[in-house]
């Protein structure tokens, strides 16, 4: 595939979506363009605002926490993964409100105590501790929520 190419579907890719620059580095390794022609294409895609890490870090961030319901720290090690300067990725994080964030954990808290059907209540417990501590929620929200639940 020619530098011209490949430029002209990163765009459509980037219009489409929020890309970050390892996805378009792997899409453009997959289409066999030579590494110093990617790096160009890269660099014109920067130039021209269509790859942006910290737009794509926020709308990562506020994405995933919204549709896939993951915590703070889940969305950071996400994040990192795809090489997002840490500087971004605490920008990001920053845009979660915090009081949307602790409604959502409030919201899963009950949600999932709903669906443990464990009749002993510590295990139960455990169990929707267990399932938000893997989502990336902080230990220490996690408890607040559980506490502040009503008592049945």
């Amino acid at each position: 595939m020619d530098r011209e190419l490949a430029l002209k579907k990163c765009r459509a890719l980037c219009a489409r979506q929020e890309r970050c620059r390892q996805e378009l580095r792997l899409k453009l390794d997959a289409w066999e363009l030579p590494r110093s022609d990617a790096e160009r294409v890269l660099a014109q895609l920067e130039k021209e605002d269509f790859l942006n890490e910290a737009r794509f870090a926020e709308a990562f961030a506020i994405g995933h926490f919204r549709q896939k319901g993951w915590g703070r720290s889940m969305i950071r090690h996400a994040l990192l993964s795809k090489n997002i300067p840490e500087r971004l990725v605490t920008a990001a994080l920053a845009t979660i409100d915090d009081d949307e964030y602790s409604a959502t954990l409030k919201t899963m808290v009950l949600k999932r105590f709903r669906m443990e059907k464990e009749p002993d209540p510590f295990i139960r417990e455990q169990r929707v501790i267990r399932y938000l501590l893997g989502r990336g929620w902080d230990a220490e929200a996690v408890r607040r929520a559980i506490a502040a639940m009503p008592k049945r």
